[in-house]
């Protein structure tokens, strides 16, 4: 439907949103089903998610490892803080690049828009220089990449 747009506010958040043809149901459901999870939230090209668990409760915890066919790979952790179903999740995660990354608080809204969902997700981050970082990595292709794999199948 549109492609993602990603700005920051302040000096710790970092706010991406894009619109998707599908209901707030579908889209929720995509980043709360494992089997959905594991085909859509790969990145660029090359890249394939060979373990997502996810216990999508308040308090449940998730796990996703990545892997690229040049033997490169990385995992996140997290817990569930809030789930509304449909319309609000909120997450604390952190990545292993292979070192941790601090804690990112994330809180994710899929509204509905027209016959479609706007989905804004909002990241807290500890300080300016973590946000600095995470941008520089590039971030924003890989989800985008992920978000387009998705409109396809939702």
């Amino acid at each position: 439907m549109s492609k993602m747009t990603l700005t920051t506010e302040g000096d710790r958040h970092i706010l991406v949103t894009r619109r998707f043809a599908a209901s707030p149901e579908a889209v929720y459901r995509a980043h709360t089903d494992p089997a959905l999870i594991q085909k859509w939230l790969l990145g660029p090209d090359g890249w394939t998610m060979p373990s997502c668990e996810i216990d999508p409760r308040p308090g449940g915890s998730f796990r996703y490892e990545w892997a690229n066919d040049k033997g490169a790979g990385f995992h996140l952790t997290g817990e569930f803080e809030a789930l509304e179903p449909f319309s609000r999740i909120v997450h604390v995660e952190r990545m292993f690049l292979p070192d941790r990354t601090p804690d990112n608080h994330v809180e994710t809204r899929f509204e509905p828009d027209g016959s479609g969902t706007l989905m804004t997700m909002r990241m807290t981050l500890p300080d300016e220089a973590t946000r600095k970082a995470m941008l520089s990595t590039g971030m924003e292709h890989g989800m985008e990449a992920s978000y387009a794999r998705l409109e396809t199948m939702i």
